[in-house]
């Protein structure tokens, strides 16, 4: 069950929903990059359960223990251990279904692929085993601002609800992190009332990257949209992922989509941006930008038609603590996602040439 992620700055999580804790292993961090658990804190603490009405009530504080490779708050270049303990596990809800394939849910894929699976919560598959992708991508996002790179999302669209104004300070001053106050009251209302019918929503999340240097990613097997893409798709719940105009650029002819260039203080520039800062596979110096269509959270409380492992027709009634929408927890997850590629290819792109 592969669980790692890069080549120069490798990252392995570890862990399950309702175990005794979850990790992360970084190896091919640099030597010298200043590092605190607080700084790390800081980015789990927005990914966490239980912060608002609109995610799911389990109590998590998700704190982050550093085990090794940090000394006097600077990294060693040793491989960086991270952990923390699951403290509100409660797997009593999963008693009833260990038997039963929820709808929506790794259970069946897993079964047929390993004959065995961790029932309680969905172990690996759950949404929870993102917390080492987060500590991770904390570190990945301080050595991409030794660069100046800043990466930040946000939720562009929550079902039929989209945004209409973008203000960044926004985005981390209401619970479903989008840029538009306005929408975001009417995203809030909209959650609260799919939860109260004990049902789900799923929406448009979007993450950019600033400041990121032209030369980063590979001509063919490791393109930085193809990395950006599989790190993407490996979060749960997202079902598309599209970069810059995506699945509009069909839209557009040749020319419109097209972004010429043009000079600006001795830098190459682009007029517009529908590449989504990328070129054959390679950064061009423009934002990086990556929007992910997530599904509505699959585990939602009512009578829905199933099989058992034993090939049996059953109903199946989903309870426990649930989010009615991912998306707000999606964004810092996304966020990592994107530092721990660039970082990645930001340390390989030091070698491409003397």
């Amino acid at each position: 069950m592969a669980s790692t992620y890069g080549r120069m700055f490798r990252v392995t999580t570890w862990g399950e929903s309702h175990g005794p804790a979850l990790g992360a292993v970084i190896d091919g961090c640099p030597a010298g990059l200043e590092i605190s658990e607080e700084l790390i804190q800081r980015d789990l603490d927005r990914r966490r359960v239980g912060q608002s009405k609109v995610t799911s009530p389990r109590q998590e504080k998700d704190r982050v223990q550093i085990l090794s490779g940090v000394f006097e708050g600077r990294t060693t270049g040793a491989p960086i251990s991270l952990i923390t303990y699951n403290a509100d596990a409660d797997s009593s809800k999963y008693d009833a279904i260990r038997d039963l394939f929820r709808p929506g849910h790794a259970d069946y894929t897993y079964w047929a692929k390993y004959g065995h699976r961790d029932h309680r919560g969905g172990g690996r598959s759950s949404a929870r085993e993102t917390w080492g992708r987060v500590a991770a991508g904390a570190v990945a996002r301080a050595l991409l601002r030794t660069i100046g790179v800043e990466v930040y999302g946000f939720v562009r669209q929550l079902h039929t609800i989209q945004m209409e104004t973008f203000d960044r300070d926004e985005i981390d001053r209401n619970p479903v992190r989008c840029p538009d106050p306005v929408a975001a009251e009417k995203m809030v209302q909209a959650i609260l009332e799919a939860k109260e019918a004990k049902d789900s929503l799923g929406g448009l999340v979007e993450v950019r990257a600033d400041n990121v240097p032209p030369g980063l990613g590979e001509p063919t097997a490791d393109k930085l949209d193809a990395l950006l893409g599989q790190a993407m798709f490996s979060i749960p719940a997202v079902k598309g992922v599209e970069i810059g105009e995506g699945f509009g650029a069909f839209l557009l002819t040749g020319k419109q989509h097209n972004d010429e260039f043009y000079m600006e203080n001795g830098r190459v520039r682009t007029y517009s941006n529908h590449a989504g800062g990328m070129l054959g596979g390679i950064s061009n110096g423009e934002q990086i930008v990556v929007r992910l269509a997530v599904k509505p959270t699959s585990s939602v409380s009512q009578p829905q038609r199933t099989v058992d492992i034993h090939g049996n027709e059953r109903e199946i009634l989903v309870e426990g603590r649930h989010d009615p929408s991912i998306c707000p927890r999606v964004v810092p997850v996304a966020e990592a996602m994107m530092c721990l590629v660039l970082a990645d290819l930001y340390l390989w792109n030091r070698m491409a040439r003397v």
